[in-house]
C-alpha cells in the first residue's frame, strides 16, 4: 500500500444538500409562544427554564436520548444463581435523564412548600416539563406517575407523613431498598386487567387481611409501566369484613421493610411502538403486601386524583413533541434545497409548515391554559370547572 493512501482518498462522495446537526438550538429562545405564556412565571424560573432549554439541545444530551432509546430495558427475572429478582435493567443514559428531571423536581415541584411559585406551580412545572418532552419522553412516564401519585395519597395522613419527605427530594436514587430507607423515591400505578382494560371495577385481583394494617394482594395488572418504581398505587378488590369491601386501592412497595423483594412478579416487558426507552410490565402479584390508601371501596375516586394530573402531564408532553418535531422540520427545509430553491421558500412547504405551526400553537396555547387552570382550581370555581372538564 502506498504511504501517501490516506482515508479521504477513498471517498465515493461528499455529502451536501443536508442540514447541519440540530444540537445547539435553544427551544426557549425560539419559542416566542412559550416565553408568552411563561412571562407570569418569577425570573428565576424563566432563567432556569432557559438554562435548561440549553441542556436539552446539547449535542451530548440529544446523543443520550438517542441511547436510551437504541439500549431498551431488559427484565432479569432471576440472578445467576437462579434467585427470583425481578429487576429491570436500564441504559445509564435513562438514569441519567431521570436523575436531571429530580433534580429540576419534574415529579414534585406542584408539592412543594417554597413560595416561590405559589399560585403558579403547575404552570411553572409544565414549563420544564415541555422542554423535557422534546428531547426524551420516555423517562418522563415515572416522574408524571410520581408527581400524580402524591395527589392519591393525600387522604392518608400517616402515609403522606412518611413518604412525602422523601418524594420531594431532589436526589434520584435507583438503588433496590425498602421505599422509606432511600434518599428520593419514584411511584408508578397499576390498574388495567387483561379481562376490563379501561373498565377498572372489572378488575378480580383482590386483597385479604395480612394483619399489622396489612393487606395481602392475588391477581395481575396487565400494564405496568415503570416497575422500578419504588412503590405502586394498584386497584384491588377488597375482601374484609364489615365495611372493607368493594373496588379500593393500595400502595405496594417493590421491596419490604426487611429489604427483600415483595411478591411481584414481572412477566414480561411490552414490546411497544413508541416511548421505548421506557418499560412497561406485565405483573402477577403473589400475595404481595400492600396497605390500603384512601376509604375501602372508594379506589376509583381515589386513584382517579392520580389519574386526572397524568393526564395534564400528557397534554404538556404530547404539545412538546408536537413543538419539537416542528422545530426539526423547519431547521431542515431552511438547508436543504430542491429544484435550485430552498424549501423553506416554495409555497406547498410554506402551507404545510403553517399548518404543522398553527396546531402546535393551538396545542400550547390550550394545554398551558389547562395548567394555569389547575394552579386557579383551589379559589375559584370556574377554573375548578375548567381543570375538571377539559
Amino acid at each position: 500500500m502506498s504511504e501517501s493512501f490516506s482515508l479521504s482518498s477513498a471517498n465515493t462522495h461528499e455529502v451536501f444538500n443536508q442540514s447541519p446537526p440540530f444540537a445547539g438550538l435553544n427551544q426557549w429562545i425560539g419559542d416566542p409562544l412559550l416565553r408568552r405564556i411563561a412571562d407570569v412565571l418569577p425570573d428565576n424560573t424563566q432563567s432556569g427554564a432557559q438554562s435548561h432549554a440549553a441542556w436539552c439541545s446539547q449535542s451530548e444530551t440529544l446523543e443520550m436520548a438517542r441511547l436510551a432509546n437504541r439500549h431498551l430495558p431488559v427484565l432479569k427475572t432471576h440472578d445467576a444463581k437462579g434467585n427470583r429478582i425481578d429487576q429491570v435493567e436500564f441504559h445509564p443514559a435513562w438514569h441519567a435523564f431521570m436523575r436531571k428531571s429530580v433534580s429540576l423536581g419534574l415529579h414534585c415541584s406542584i408539592w412543594d412548600d417554597d413560595p416561590a411559585e405559589r399560585g403558579l406551580r403547575n404552570l411553572a412545572r409544565a414549563t420544564r416539563f415541555f422542554l423535557s418532552s422534546g428531547v426524551e419522553a420516555g423517562h418522563l412516564c415515572p416522574i408524571t406517575m410520581t408527581n400524580a401519585a402524591i395527589a392519591a395519597m393525600m387522604g392518608d395522613s400517616d402515609i403522606v407523613a412518611q413518604w412525602l419527605p422523601r418524594i420531594r427530594s431532589r436526589k434520584y436514587d435507583p438503588s433496590h431498598n425498602f421505599a422509606l430507607n432511600k434518599t428520593g423515591l419514584t411511584l408508578g400505578m397499576g390498574m388495567t386487567e387483561k379481562q376490563g382494560g379501561t373498565d377498572v371495577r372489572a378488575n378480580t385481583t383482590r386483597a385479604v387481611p395480612a394483619g399489622d394494617g396489612l393487606w395481602s394482594l392475588t391477581g395481575h395488572k396487565w400494564f405496568m409501566s415503570a416497575p422500578m418504581c419504588d412503590a405502586f398505587l394498584v386497584l384491588a378488590q377488597m375482601d374484609g369484613k364489615g365495611n372493607e369491601t368493594g373496588l379500593s386501592c393500595f400502595l405496594v412497595p417493590r421491596i419490604l421493610p426487611d429489604g427483600k423483594p415483595n411478591a411481584l412478579r414481572f412477566q414480561r416487558l411490552k414490546d411497544k411502538l413508541g416511548n421505548r426507552s421506557n418499560a412497561s410490565s406485565e405483573v402477577e402479584f403473589h400475595s404481595a403486601l400492600a396497605w390500603p390508601v384512601g376509604e375501602p371501596g372508594r379506589g376509583v375516586p381515589t386513584i382517579i386524583e392520580m389519574v386526572t394530573l397524568t393526564r395534564l402531564d400528557c397534554a404538556v408532553s404530547s404539545a412538546g413533541l408536537m413543538r419539537i418535531s416542528l422545530a426539526e422540520a423547519i431547521h431542515h427545509v431552511r438547508h436543504r434545497m430542491v429544484s435550485g430553491k430552498l424549501l423553506a421558500d416554495q409555497p406547498l412547504m410554506q402551507r404545510v409548515l403553517a399548518d404543522m405551526a398553527i396546531d402546535m400553537a393551538a396545542a400550547t396555547a390550550l394545554t398551558f391554559r389547562l395548567a394555569q387552570s389547575f394552579d386557579r382550581a383551589g379559589a375559584n370555581p370556574a377554573e375548578a370547572a375548567y381543570a375538571r372538564l377539559m
